[in-house]
C-alpha cells in the first residue's frame, strides 16, 4: 500500500528559467523520491522590488517551454492567480487545502535559509511543509538551519541575472537556458 503522495514545491521568479533551475529540480525530484515537483512562479516576489519583473504570463510561457514533455514536473499557477505579493505560506496553505493527505516538501536554495526568518510566517511554513535546502557545490548551510534536510545538487554557474545581462549585451545564452526558453526570449524581445 502506497503512502501519502510526496509533493515537492519549488518556487521562484524564473525570470528566465535556466539550466541551473532544471538541474536542481531534477535532483530534488529524484533524491527526495517525489511523486511530483510543483514549479511555482511568483506573481509579485516580495524580495525583488529593486527591479522590474517580466510579466507573469511570459515567465509562465518560458517555464512551460522549459519543462514541456517532462512528466516529473508540474507548473502551479497558484501565485500568478492571486493578487498581491506571493508569500510562500499562503501558497502552502492552499496546497494543503487541495492535498490534505500529501506530504509537502518545500525546496529552497541553501543561500535562502539565512533569510527564512524574514519571510512571512516562518513558523507557519514549517508547520505546513518539510523544509528541504538544495545546496550547490557544498555551499554552507546556516547554523540556524541544521535540522533542515539538505539535497546536494551539481553546481551550475548560471543565474537568471546573468542570462538577462547576456541578452541585454547581445551575447549568446545557448546552453544556459533550454532552446525553447531562448525562443520565447527572442520572440518576446525580453531583456534588451
Amino acid at each position: 500500500m502506497a503512502g501519502p503522495a510526496r509533493i515537492g514545491v519549488f518556487g521562484g521568479t524564473f525570470d528566465p528559467p535556466h539550466i541551473g533551475h532544471l538541474v536542481a529540480a531534477q535532483e530534488l525530484h529524484d533524491q527526495l523520491a517525489l511523486d511530483r515537483l510543483l514549479l511555482v512562479p511568483a506573481a509579485v516576489p516580495p524580495h525583488k522590488t529593486d527591479r522590474t519583473v517580466t510579466p507573469g504570463a511570459v515567465r509562465l510561457a518560458m517555464l512551460r517551454a522549459a519543462v514541456e514533455g517532462d512528466a516529473r514536473f508540474e507548473i502551479s499557477e497558484l501565485e500568478l492567480e492571486r493578487d498581491g505579493p506571493s508569500y510562500t505560506v499562503d501558497t502552502l496553505r492552499e496546497l494543503r487545502r487541495r492535498h490534505p493527505e500529501a506530504a509537502l516538501l518545500l525546496a529552497v536554495g541553501a543561500d535562502q535559509l539565512a533569510e527564512l526568518e524574514s519571510w512571512r510566517d516562518p513558523d507557519g511554513i514549517a508547520a505546513l511543509a518539510e523544509l528541504v535546502a538544495f545546496r550547490r557545490g557544498g555551499q554552507p548551510v546556516p547554523e540556524t538551519a541544521r535540522s533542515v534536510r539538505v539535497v546536494e545538487v551539481p553546481a551550475v554557474e548560471v543565474s537568471s541575472t546573468a542570462v538577462r545581462e547576456r541578452v541585454a549585451a547581445g551575447r549568446p545564452v545557448r546552453y544556459l537556458v533550454p532552446e525553447a526558453v531562448r525562443k520565447v526570449i527572442d520572440r518576446e524581445g525580453l531583456y534588451r
